[in-house]
């Protein structure tokens, strides 16, 4: 299976230069927040692949408009053709924003899909906005990931972490990294994984 990642800047060569045949064998679009929703739902109009998408912090305007044709995942544990897929979209709090979690709002949130999880036996993708905390975020409090996203892999060992937040145009931050049985996959723009 073929997923196409999206997430923080609308990527040109998708939008401006779209050919169908470059995208045509994508299976499933996964979204990681702050993205347009026209172009969320340009996306699942050309690709021909369901979308499901978390919230960035920059996403308030989906209350009123959310994406035509995508779902959203926040706080949510679905299954898609046998694989399971946990969505936690936000960063971690630095204002007032609908989307931005403390550390301990953040944990809240997945100690209360645990019955999901058990039930389930794990999570084979997390898709979040934020990073894990010291793996590929940032320093300033905006762009701080989270330390539960370790808990969460040291306790569940989900094959992959997609985020997104921290834009690799920032500096030097690899795209790619392993943590324990995890490969943490950084969105930014799009990037396409074979699952």
């Amino acid at each position: 299976m073929k997923i196409l990642l999206v997430s923080d800047e609308e990527s040109k060569y998708i939008w401006d230069f779209f050919r169908e045949d470059k995208f045509s064998d994508i299976d499933l679009i996964l979204s990681c927040g702050d993205l347009k929703q026209d172009y969320l739902s340009f996306l699942v109009t050309m690709i021909k692949a369901p979308l499901f998408y978390v919230h960035g912090n920059h996403d308030h305007g989906y209350l009123n408009r959310p994406p035509e044709g995508c779902q959203c995942i926040d706080d949510k544990l679905i299954q898609y053709k046998g694989i399971r897929i946990l969505g936690l979209g936000g960063s971690m709090k630095y204002n007032n924003s609908p989307f931005v979690y403390t550390e301990r709002e953040m944990t809240k949130r997945i100690k209360k899909l645990r019955l999901k999880l058990f039930l389930n036996k794990g999570c084979d993708i997390i898709v979040t906005h934020a990073a894990p905390k010291d793996i590929s975020d940032e320093k300033d409090l905006c762009h701080e990931g989270f330390k539960c996203f370790l808990d969460f892999m040291d306790k569940y060992s989900p094959k992959y972490f997609f985020h997104g937040h921290v834009h690799l145009s920032y500096g030097m931050k690899p795209r790619i990294v392993n943590y324990k049985d995890t490969t943490v996959i950084n969105a930014y723009d799009h990037y396409i994984v074979e699952y």
